[in-house]
């Protein structure tokens, strides 16, 4: 025992030192921050931009210095050496520069997650430092080289014991948000995480795989490596739900990172609000990718010739819109190959020039080339012309074209010649119906096809780029005069001088632009996008670079994959590489067993995995009369969120039924007063309930410690997908209520 309280008092003095130099340069950046704010709006707007650039920067860096409380410094690796390296969330030097705390994405920090005995890497001891707020709880060695310790460490490392780090996060309690695995990553994962950036890696992986976790890890990783590629354009995190993004939101700012966006498919089209629920085989059907065509076609439609001539005085001479004259305008503006409402300013300027060769032909006398441009202008102004033109090439937006897709069913016909008319009267609605998430990649189809007026934007382009290299220059005069230069670079500061007024974020810029390009983008859950999700999706990264993460055995969308090559393919061809994870390390091995034996006999293409831990009466089956089904789940799960609450006030406790039960089983817990959210979670509080009544669909992506699944041959029935994900929710133990027969490898 003394030698044991003699390395946590070690650790401890180690541990507070690095705490000491967080609090200290969180001192020193929020007076930086306070001076910056304390100057006020006064001065030029070169000085103003100046102070809204340095009050960004310092706002950034005080989140990333808070976020990183918990746990600061989890690892310690002795060398060869002698030498020793502490690990940790963020990087820290002292006042003279020496290292203090690596950066667990710094290639110094490798070997702490790939060192074994048999590649040790120059490692002869990896310490992991387990802490409860700023205190040092426990610390679990692992011996790397035994030849090169010496008696001193033999005689320390044996009084030594526990449970290890590892299995310590895996045993402990859910909480409303995701748990990082930075000081647990395996070397699986790290080889992930590490990856090269270019091309689209394609991460498959079971359930309790720990793909989200890889994922997330993995963009913190890329943003710290390539700072200098991404830190412009960002990178995109696209996950299912924004439920699901909720419960990871707290991850990469634990990790050194505030700068993600994040989103779901429904929120890629700014100002478009996609939350309307509709019909799975309606769903499907919009996911196709032959839906581009249809979009493309609507949009061709809305470039016709007149049937007949049209009339038209004009100061009291008549020109004529003439079907001939439209036809060959469309032609020589279509050839541009430039979107539709970019392609229409050629198609007016060509028209108003025939329609005042008509006009002119009627005068009397030569008309000035200066005055020419003055009957151009009375034509455009015209009414009768404008209508005319309009109705030959109308501009349009994209939620005009595809509301009048739906509404419209001639418009619908015209351009969806190769669907049935069930499958037209399936997409059939009234103009004014709200969006839903699968109207949203159409949207944007659309969009790219219409396009806007990019002048103003191209504009702006020149002035910004005649503004750069002196404002680079101005930056580095500012941080030299500063002493700045440790916190940012004359890039950094140089970026934020872009306009007069205060920045904006990356997120807030790419979330008001459609047209944004990341580069990098992760999406999770990735089985469940439709084709048209992945052609919206890869607009908005021309560099290909991805990380798809996914797990084709648990698609629960009709529109999804079910094999990556045939969704993927057609849309990256050869450019993406596939890697896998095959240890669970959330799910008990008998529940996990049990899950894969019911997706093998539903046909699931399931990936081979191998449960890392084996817990007791992980898997409970309960047979209860029909009638008492709902009162019986009520108490187990009751029961279960009396037992799961830990030490620390952490655990969860999942009650998942299938849809057309939830409301009956809501009204049971109420009348006994059981307090729990039902549904999807749609705030910080409902995240952190103790209990929650969920279907199938809104469990995805969640884990809990105990899940009690109601009636699986129902949830079945809906989708073999969905109960695979059910199934496989729970960290501790998964009990099964069942009154009907069982599924096939369960009972």
């Amino acid at each position: 025992m003394a030698g044991i309280d003699s390395e946590l008092a070690g650790e401890q003095g180690a541990v507070d030192e690095r705490y000491a130099r967080l609090d200290a340069l969180r001192a020193a950046t929020r007076e930086r921050l306070a001076h910056v704010r304390r100057t006020g709006p006064s001065g030029s707007p070169q000085n103003r931009s100046e102070r809204d650039a340095f009050a960004t920067l310092y706002e950034d860096r005080v989140a990333q210095l808070e976020a990183v409380e918990e746990r600061l410094v989890f690892g310690r690796l002795d060398l060869e050496d002698g030498s020793r390296r502490y690990i940790g969330r963020l990087g820290l030097t002292d006042e003279e520069q020496t290292p203090l705390l690596t950066d667990w994405r710094a290639p110094a920090a490798q070997a702490f997650y790939r060192a074994t005995a048999a590649h040790p890497d120059g490692v002869v001891l990896r310490r992991h430092v387990v802490t409860q707020g700023r205190t040092v709880t426990g610390v679990e060695d692992e011996v790397l080289d035994l030849d090169l310790l010496d008696d001193e460490d033999d005689t320390r490392l044996s009084g030594l014991s526990g449970e290890g780090a590892l299995l310590a996060g895996l045993a402990a309690g859910r909480t409303g948000r995701m748990g990082d695995i930075v000081a647990t990553i395996q070397a699986e994962q790290d080889a992930i995480i590490r990856s090269e950036l270019g091309g689209a890696l394609v991460v498959q992986g079971g359930p309790g795989t720990g793909k989200t976790a890889v994922a997330l890890h993995r963009a913190a990783y890329l943003l710290y490596a390539h700072r200098r590629t991404l830190e412009r354009s960002g990178v995109l995190l696209v996950g299912p739900s924004r439920t699901f993004l909720r419960y990871i939101d707290q991850v990469l700012p634990s990790l050194g990172e505030t700068g993600v966006v994040t989103s779901t498919i429904a929120e890629l089209f700014p100002g478009i609000t996609a939350t309307a629920d509709e019909d799975e085989a309606v769903a499907e059907l919009k996911g196709r990718a032959l839906m581009a065509d249809v979009v493309a076609r609507a949009v061709h439609d809305r470039q016709r010739v007149p049937a007949q001539p049209t009339r038209i005085r004009v100061d009291g001479r008549t020109v004529v819109v003439r079907p001939q004259d439209v036809a060959q305008a469309i032609a020589r503006a279509r050839r541009n190959h430039r979107p539709h409402n970019l392609a229409r300013v050629g198609f007016v300027r060509d028209m108003l020039g025939r329609l005042a060769d008509q006009y002119v032909s009627q005068l009397q006398f030569e008309v000035p080339p200066d005055e020419r441009g003055e009957i151009v202008e009375e034509l455009r102004t015209t009414r009768e012309v404008r209508i005319a033109l309009n109705l030959a090439w109308m501009p349009l937006t994209p939620e005009k074209l595809v509301s009048d897709l739906w509404s419209k069913p001639a418009r619908l016909e015209s351009a969806a010649r190769g669907l049935s008319p069930a499958q037209r009267e399936m997409l059939a609605r009234p103009a004014d119906s709200p969006w839903t998430p699968a109207d949203v990649p159409l949207l944007d189809e659309a969009a790219e096809l219409l396009g806007e007026d990019d002048q103003a934007a191209k504009a702006q382009a020149r002035a910004a780029a005649e503004r750069r290299q002196s404002e680079l220059e101005y930056a580095r005069q500012v941080l030299a005069s500063t002493g700045s230069g440790a916190l940012v670079s004359a890039e950094m500061l140089a970026d934020r001088f872009a306009s007069t007024g205060p920045s904006l974020t990356t997120a807030e810029r790419a979330a008001a632009d459609r047209s944004w390009t990341y580069g990098h983008v992760v999406v999770d859950e990735a089985q469940e996008l439709s084709a048209m999700a992945w052609r919206s999706l890869l607009r908005r990264v021309p560099t290909r670079s991805l990380t798809i993460v996914g797990d084709v055995a648990q698609t629960t969308a009709a529109a999804g994959a079910r094999d990556w090559a045939r969704m993927l393919d057609p849309v990256l061809r050869s450019s993406w590489r596939l890697s896998e994870l095959t240890v669970n390390y959330r799910t008990p091995a008998a529940v996990a067993d049990a899950a894969r034996r019911v997706a093998v006999a539903a046909g699931l293409p399931v990936s081979p995995l191998t449960s890392a831990r084996e817990v007791p009466d992980a898997l409970v089956v309960e047979q209860v009369p029909a009638d008492g089904l709902a009162v019986a789940a009520a108490r187990r799960a009751e029961k279960a969120a009396s037992e799961v609450r830990d030490s620390a006030g952490a655990g969860r406790v999942a009650l998942i039924a299938p849809a057309a039960r939830v409301a009956g089983l809501a009204q049971v817990l109420a009348d006994a007063g059981v307090p729990a959210v039902v549904g999807t979670a749609s705030s910080a509080a409902d995240l952190d309930a103790t209990l929650v009544l969920l279907t199938p669909l809104e469990a995805k992506g969640l884990e809990f410690d105990v899940v009690v699944l109601v009636e699986p041959a129902e949830v079945l029935a809906a989708s073999a997908g969905d109960l695979y994900v059910a199934m496989t929710r729970p960290t501790r133990s998964l009990h099964v209520l069942h009154s009907a027969p069982l599924p096939a490898g369960l009972a």
